[in-house]
């Protein structure tokens, strides 16, 4: 299915009942929404489910010359929604997926049922911090557009994916990496990267949806990051993954889908 917006046209895969309450999944960076086809087969007995390759991945298109900004990017993702004319529904975001789900639901709440927020972040507070984030990730974006099979080599070397890397499906993750566009992706982390993110942190206390943060039990920065969402949000709750790192829907499928049907079914209840 192809939806256009201001600035994208959404390629978005839909599965379960359409009679049933809606969840909306936003994979992380190099993804698609094709990631989360394994975790739907379960959720999909009960959900009617949602699953769009974002800007810059899988099959969704730019529609404008001009470099988005992450907040073009939140505002593309609203008007997604606003075309499906399900709202309000549940988010489920990964990672990137996460960060594009909270900008979300402070922006507009009027779309949001709840919050899944996977191995996720609200952004980098510290201004020197996001600076230093801003020129890693240009480096990597050009990286990305000199050699991307080095670069998708680099990136899953690193500490944060080691679980996924043995994970027996890993080769055939690493395939569909590879499918997708060096240009737009590398578009993608250069308007998207954390580095020229605002910092949501102080915001959190607006959020007046449930929100259920998810991180593996080996991911330890997104763990300690769950913690003081929890501390800061009155609706939050966390969700440790055990055995698992950063990928957590991806290395625990099961488990994961578990999870999130039972937090959505729950609000399903206290919000009829």
């Amino acid at each position: 299915m192809l939806t256009k917006t201001e600035y994208c046209t959404f390629h978005s895969h839909h599965t379960g009942p359409a009679e049933r309450n809606a969840v909306l999944f936003l994979h992380g960076f190099l993804g698609s929404g094709n990631d989360w086809l394994p975790l739907c087969d379960i959720l999909a007995r009960h959900y009617r489910c949602i699953l769009p390759d974002l800007p810059g991945h899988g099959r969704s298109t730019w529609d404008t010359v001009r470099r988005c900004t992450f907040s073009d990017i939140v505002d593309a993702t609203a008007g997604f929604i606003d075309q499906l004319a399900t709202a309000p529904l549940h988010i489920a975001g990964y990672s990137m997926g996460g960060r594009i789900a909270l900008a979300l639901a402070l922006r507009r709440p009027e779309l949001v049922s709840s919050l899944a927020i996977m191995a996720s972040s609200p952004g980098i507070q510290d201004e020197t911090l996001r600076n230093k984030r801003l020129q890693h990730d240009r480096k990597l974006a050009d990286m990305i557009e000199h050699d991307f099979e080095a670069f998708l080599r680099f990136w899953y070397s690193q500490p944060l994916f080691a679980s996924l890397a043995r994970n027996p499906d890993f080769p055939k993750i690493l395939e569909a990496r590879k499918k997708n566009d060096p240009k737009t992706v590398a578009a993608s982390l250069r308007c998207m990267t954390p580095g020229l993110q605002p910092s949501l942190w102080k915001e959190l206390g607006n959020l007046s949806c449930p929100i259920l943060f998810m991180a593996g039990e080996k991911d330890t920065k997104y763990v300690e990051i769950g913690r003081q969402l929890v501390n800061l949000s009155p609706h939050a709750a966390l969700e440790i993954i055990p055995g698992c790192g950063h990928a957590l829907q991806l290395e625990n499928t099961t488990l994961a889908a578990d999870r999130l049907q039972h937090f959505f079914n729950t609000q399903d209840i206290l919000q009829p």
